[in-house]
């Protein structure tokens, strides 16, 4: 049978596909920019014939259709891997919740450990000539999520990029349980925020300082990794190489100013490696059929052991809080989940591995809450409940707007006043009581 016929024969509509859907199950809906639509729409049609439905996914740029009635909580449950702002305003309402993750294990769990999906169903680039069906900017883990699913949907979406990649970046169509063709909607955007503020300009000048020419870089998300994205794409550095969690738009402005040719890579030369890529059109554009970048699966990307193999490695990512201890909270401030642990832990290992490799956490020293008031961002001690995404040993630089400090090797009190110093000078004094208190500060101390 031709790809083709076999396309033909496995056609079928959104509202037929999901009818497999049934109460109790897990059901898979991809990741970032592959969520389905067209499908998702068709399963909240369902919604008073079901109950219990477990659904997984994470960034969602919009609130799915599932999940759009007052009684979604009834019938479907999500549980995102990593979290936007749309997850955190259904965790308030009551209907989602954070699943913990170390990002490079993410395969290996729907491997081995978690209840195998009743459905996998995501959107994907048109079949190609030889049967294969594109995951797109998120190979990520969904060849894990597609082996261990009893079925397998996809739908198509003509605008969704092909991304060429090393392995694991497409499903063949012998793989694939049913096709549906939906309305081909625009792949979803992540702005890449605001115009920098001077905090972070200040930030990044600092970084971009430590990087050499030749240097690897991995990018979180948020605005000051960003900033210090673009501040990259305007300076001097050249021969620059790409191996990150994921692609954003900064990658673009930095590859677009010629900054990128990935020539001193020790491992994929020449390529831009990276498990999923979410941003503007202008990323979607980059990414299409370029052979200058290279999607692969996250258990290959965020590898330490992989990581380790690039020289200069340069990982940038960014906080919530850090206390004088130096352990980083990047996902929650107390019990409040903001976003997620990702594959920080990761590259913040692997950077340390690579030979010249840095390790930067950035932030600012201080926040504004809703009434006006201004908080410290450098703590005694995390908030009760805040979750621990980087431990004090695996701290190397933290970063704010007040200088950067290389926190390894450092013992409790040098520790204290390293990070004390980064600290807006409003609050350092309080911080120094505090850090007397838990006997991690030195009376010899400036």
């Amino acid at each position: 049978m031709s790809y083709e016929a076999e396309y033909k024969q496995k056609l079928t509509t959104a509202d037929e596909a999901v009818k497999v859907v049934n109460s109790g199950d897990w059901v898979d809906y991809g990741w970032c920019a592959n969520t389905p639509e067209a499908l998702d729409q068709a399963l909240a049609r369902r919604t008073d014939e079901l109950k219990d439905v477990k659904v997984r996914g994470g960034i969602l740029f919009h609130t799915p259709a599932i999940f759009e009635r007052e009684d979604a909580g009834e019938h479907f449950c999500w549980n995102s891997w990593h979290m936007s702002g749309v997850e955190r305003r259904m965790i308030n309402a009551g209907v989602a919740y954070y699943a913990p993750l170390k990002y490079s294990e993410l395969p290996k769990y729907y491997r081995n450990h978690i209840e195998h999906p009743n459905v996998a169903m995501f959107q994907v680039a048109p079949m190609d000539n030889h049967g294969f069906f594109n995951f797109g900017p998120s190979a990520s883990h969904l060849m894990a999520a597609c082996e261990t699913a009893d079925k397998v949907i996809v739908e198509v979406n003509k605008n969704m990029p092909r991304c060429l990649g090393g392995f694991e970046a497409d499903i063949h169509i012998s793989k694939v349980d049913m096709i549906v063709e939906g309305d081909n909607p625009a792949i979803g955007e992540l702005p890449a925020g605001g115009e920098p503020t001077e905090v972070d300009k200040k930030v990044a000048e600092l970084v971009v300082s430590e990087i050499p020419d030749g240097a690897c870089l991995q990018l979180g998300i948020g605005s000051m990794p960003n900033t210090i994205g673009q501040m990259i794409a305007e300076s001097d550095l050249k021969d620059l190489g790409v191996h990150t969690e994921m692609y954003v738009d900064a990658f673009v402005d930095i590859a677009n100013a010629g900054k990128i040719t990935g020539a001193k890579k020790s491992i994929d030369r020449f390529r831009q490696a990276f498990a999923f890529g979410a941003g503007t059109k202008k990323l979607y554009d980059y990414v299409d059929n370029n052979p200058a970048v290279m999607s692969a699966p996250v258990d290959y990307t965020n590898d330490a052991r992989v990581i380790a193999q690039i020289d200069n490695f340069i990982s940038i990512n960014n906080a919530v809080d850090v206390d004088l201890f130096g352990q980083i909270s990047a996902e929650s401030s107390g019990i409040r989940q903001i976003s997620g642990a990702g594959g920080q832990m990761d590259f913040v290992i692997g950077a340390f591995l690579s030979n010249g490799g840095k390790s930067f956490i950035c932030l600012s020293s201080t926040f504004t809450s809703k009434d006006g008031t201004v908080h410290s961002r450098i703590r005694p001690t995390l908030a009760e409940g805040s979750a621990v995404t980087d431990t004090r040993p695996q701290t190397m630089y933290l970063v704010t707007e007040y200088g950067m400090v290389c926190l390894k090797g450092m013992s409790a009190w040098e520790r204290a006043e390293a990070i004390i110093s980064l600290a807006h000078p409003d609050f350092r004094d309080d911080l120094i009581k505090e850090a007397e208190k838990m006997k991690i500060w030195r009376k010899s101390n400036k």
